[in-house]
């Protein structure tokens, strides 16, 4: 119960960091806005941000920088992610967020064009929030750019779609798709949080190897979740992968092994998570809670 609160506190966080953060539905281009609020305020996990808000709290230093625009940011990027992914020309899907994808509602130009400026508004928002500390907004726009780039985001997400052509993708060629299409963004949410803190180098590494090991984790139960779930209760089209057989852990692995594996990368997820400095409990909870949905 005491996670669930924590949980719930710091999503409404979240929630008002976006009204306070975004333009206004009503910004000319009305619609253009009204397009970027629809996607990102239909809700979701919020898990990003809630990792930034989650490690920032680690430390609780008098003076320290307000984390919330940072998590903002990155469930600007995230949420651009999902409106590109969705599109015809990639996934092609009508359900996201338990309700119609952007270009569904609106129409594909339109969401090709928040999806645009949800992406720039992430880094836009960094620079102004955090201009009074210039060497801050320097490393935390950095690591955010890194991530949504040719190597990480839209590398993995290429790779994927290379993959589904070639029909024939091997457990190396997914672990790398989702180190860099999932993962890349989870390890750089709880980077940005010890960045907030001013951690040095030791304790950051130990942040992204907890993000490489959670966002695979992360993706497996999303995997598992699509065979084993319902549309209405992830709200998202479900079945999809089997249907259009797409490599996805279940498809190499087998349900089974893929529950195994999740498994394994959250025990590793936390035993690295130990070696941080502050109270992890909730953070610990949080990680074990997700993988709990395969059960």
């Amino acid at each position: 119960m005491e996670v669930t609160n924590k949980l719930k506190n710091l999503v409404e966080r979240v929630e008002s960091g976006i009204n306070r953060w975004m333009p206004p539905a009503d910004t000319r281009p009305a619609r253009l806005h009204a397009a970027m609020r629809y996607s990102l305020e239909a809700g979701g996990k919020r898990l990003r941000p809630v990792l930034v808000l989650a490690v920032a709290e680690l430390d609780v230093q008098a003076g320290k920088p307000d984390a919330l625009p940072a998590a903002v940011a990155i469930e600007c990027l995230h949420t651009y992610s999902l409106i590109h992914d969705d599109l015809p020309c990639m996934d092609d899907d009508d359900l996201r967020r338990g309700r119609p994808t952007l270009h569904r509602e609106f129409d594909e130009a339109t969401a090709l064009l928040a999806g645009d400026a949800l992406l720039t508004h992430a880094f836009g928002l960094l620079a102004e929030a955090y201009a009074d500390r210039p060497v801050l907004a320097h490393a935390l726009i950095a690591e955010l750019a890194r991530t949504a780039g040719s190597q990480r985001l839209i590398g993995g997400q290429m790779e994927d779609l290379l993959g589904e052509a070639k029909g024939n993708a091997t457990p190396a060629d997914l672990e790398y798709i989702h180190l860099n299409k999932t993962a890349a963004m989870i390890e750089t949410a709880l980077v940005m949080g010890g960045l907030l803190l001013d951690w040095p180098e030791q304790p950051l590494k130990c942040l992204r190897q907890i993000g490489r090991d959670l966002g695979l984790a992360f993706q497996i139960v999303d995997d598992i979740l699509d065979v084993t779930a319902d549309s209405a209760t992830l709200g998202k089209t479900t079945g999809k992968d089997e249907a259009t057989e797409k490599t996805t852990y279940v498809r190499l692995h087998g349900l089974a092994a893929s529950r195994a594996l999740a498994e394994t990368r959250t025990r590793s997820a936390v035993a690295t998570l130990q070696q941080l400095p502050g109270d992890t409990s909730f953070l610990e909870d949080l990680m074990t809670s997700m993988a709990a949905r395969i059960h």
